[in-house]
């Protein structure tokens, strides 16, 4: 089994949860979805994520659609796990649950209850007792989960857990704080750096010393090329890939209807049979649907112009 490590860099996707329209889990949609990821070029994938729609699965239901990913996988790219939960015990079986399946680490993301720097210090010591050896992402998410770690939290977390490999960067604004941890002598050793928001400031990001993205949005072969196109040394390139998808990446980024967009974009392509969110969530309306089609039409007008 291949482990998350500090290397980590491109892109890993947040894979979406595909239901039937009856809130069922739709597994062959996932198998397609998979396929389609993979095929567009991730070099990694994430799921029960927050767009995953994690919190609305049983934890049997959680079993199988990572199985079912692992299985589809097969090996071919890392797959992060997310394990979030109220409780140490929980987490703990649902880390150990995907770690024995195969994935290659999991990801934490810290609880609103935590207000202090020790509090956060603390409650990550915890958690890398509880999952032992398995490799961790540290999602940095202060939008969705209130909790602002501070750089020199997370330096402090990086050099007492050796366990923690990569920071899902998700401050927003956060291009500074990827800076900061990139100062020679910030952290005690260099973990990867995978940055979230729907790839929304990726070339600031790439340009700041990020590895990548670890997120989500209908066409995840922008991040990909923009990721490839950075690293090759063709910034200009990757800017122009990035604005022909810009209007779209921006409606997706709307606070509560993202998902629903998300998955209309990945249902009209064909990926998924349905774009239906399981309940509670609602997907978008008439009005909405028209202007999603309108901006692919424009994107896709765009894109041909770039050749």
């Amino acid at each position: 089994m291949t482990r998350l490590t500090e290397e980590a860099r491109g892109v890993f996707v947040i894979a979406a949860t595909p239901f039937h329209e009856d809130g069922a889990l739709d597994l062959e949609s996932t198998d397609r979805m998979v396929d389609f990821y993979l095929d567009t070029g991730a070099t990694g994938l994430t799921v029960l994520g927050m767009m995953g729609e994690a919190p609305k699965l049983t934890l049997e239901e959680s079993r199988t659609v990572v199985r079912r990913i692992l299985a589809r996988v097969d090996g071919r790219v890392p797959v992060v796990a997310g394990v979030s939960a109220p409780g140490f015990a929980q987490m703990k079986a649902l880390s150990d649950m995907v770690m024995d399946d195969g994935a290659a680490g999991v990801m934490i993301a810290p609880p609103g209850s935590l207000k202090t720097d020790d509090q956060i210090v603390s409650y990550y010591h915890q958690a890398a007792e509880f999952i032992g050896d398995a490799p961790f992402v540290l999602q940095d998410f202060p939008l969705a989960t209130g909790v602002h770690i501070p750089v020199s939290v997370i330096a402090r977390i990086v050099a007492d857990l050796p366990t923690c490999v990569c920071l899902k960067h998700e401050d927003w604004p956060g291009l500074a704080k990827i800076s900061a941890l990139r100062e020679p002598g910030t952290l005690s050793r260099r973990i990867s750096i995978l940055c979230g928001n729907g790839g929304l400031f990726l070339p600031e990001e790439m340009a700041r010393g990020a590895d990548g993205a670890m997120t989500g949005f209908g066409y995840p072969e922008m991040m990909v090329d923009v990721v490839r196109e950075t690293e090759a040394g063709n910034a200009g390139r990757a800017r122009d890939l990035f604005d022909a998808y810009l209007p779209l990446a921006r409606y997706e980024q709307q606070p509560g209807l993202g998902l629903a967009v998300r998955k209309y974009v990945l249902a009209r392509r064909g990926v998924i049979a349905s774009a239906a969110l399981r309940k509670p969530g609602a997907g978008l309306s008439a009005a909405a649907r028209a202007e999603v089609d309108l901006l692919i039409e424009r994107q896709e007008r765009r894109l041909k112009e770039l050749g």
